[in-house]
């Protein structure tokens, strides 16, 4: 389980992917070779302006390979100096077809190799990088690396009921709220969920349709998610949020703080307990525009969650 914070006490951010396949029956995992440095390693890159350490490593590892990846769960941290700086490498599996080929988009990588685990401990030029390989292994023995996200999302910042006269249903997003929307529409990308399960109101609407709009998904508005109707019949939310693990698809679900402990007593009773107990547990749960991110097994018999990440969108 990783509680994915951006890391403030880290001079440098960066972030990468550890792609894997599996090909008669055999793990394999994607080297890369940078001529600038001379050195074997995995797909990774420092954080840009305004970015997220998920949208990070989803960008480096398209301009290094050339691969469209969604996230998978995160791995390991590495940290190492850097000219004097303590430096933060955050690492997330990404499965890739074995139909698809690599093909890099700028020069920093001249050569790629699918290898096995032991061979990459051979190659990989910083044996920091090796932590992050060995959690990958780790949840392959375990059936833990086909996943699907479930995503909970509190709707970004809405302008304060205090200003607000006319219905609870139509108050706004703030300004900030309408930042942190567009970057909550940037990093559901991470993830690409299939379906949007949402509270019709319009603040829970305007931090979601955004991201549906842009990449033609599925919106499903679900009354029972508001306030109001929450706070008369709490089981009719808890019977939307069970239906998220009826499928097998990608789904965000973004509600209001006060459904918030109904929605997390259901993702509780999908996860471990030693995972469950992590999970947010006093008011407000979860900060405007927050979101959880569930790892749900994709195949296999197993039916609990295999980690979850909290990351925040946006910090105005």
């Amino acid at each position: 389980m990783a509680k994915n914070s951006t890391p403030g006490r880290y001079g440098i951010l960066a972030a990468g992917c550890l792609c894997w396949r599996v090909v008669d029956d055999e793990l394999q995992v994607l080297v890369i070779h940078r001529p600038r440095y001379d050195d074997w390693s995995w797909p990774k890159g420092k954080q840009d302006d305004g970015e997220t350490l998920p949208e990070t490593a989803v960008r480096e590892l398209r301009e290094e390979t050339g691969l469209r990846i969604t996230l998978g769960v995160h791995l390991a941290d590495t940290v190492y100096k850097v000219r004097g700086h303590d430096k933060l490498v955050r690492y997330w599996a990404a499965e890739v077809s074995p139909l698809v080929k690599p093909a890099p988009e700028d020069d920093e990588v001249d050569r790629m190799e699918w290898v096995t685990p032991s061979r990459a401990r051979k190659m990989l030029t910083n044996k920091d990088d090796v932590a992050p390989l060995e959690e990958l292994v780790r949840r392959h023995s375990r059936g833990e690396l086909a996943t699907r996200p479930v995503i909970v999302i509190r709707h970004a910042k809405a302008k304060p009921r205090s200003s607000w006269q006319r219905a609870e249903g139509d108050r706004p997003l703030a300004a900030t709220g309408k930042r942190q929307a567009l970057a909550v529409t940037r990093l559901l990308a991470a993830w690409q969920p299939r379906r949007v399960v949402t509270s019709p109101w319009l603040r829970c609407m305007s931090t979601v349709v955004p991201y549906a709009k842009k990449y033609n998904v599925k919106v499903k508005e679900r009354p029972q998610l508001t306030e109001d109707t929450h706070k008369r019949h709490p089981k009719r939310a808890a019977n939307v949020t069970e239906q998220l693990f009826e499928t097998e698809r990608p789904v965000v679900l973004c509600t209001h703080r006060p459904v918030l402990p109904t929605v997390l007593k259901v993702l509780a009773r999908h996860m471990p307990p030693e995972l469950a107990e992590n999970l947010p547990a006093t008011d407000p749960y979860l900060s405007p525009g927050q979101m959880i991110v569930l790892h749900m097994p994709r195949t296999g018999q197993r039916s609990q969650a295999v980690a979850f990440e909290l990351i925040s969108p946006f910090d105005d």
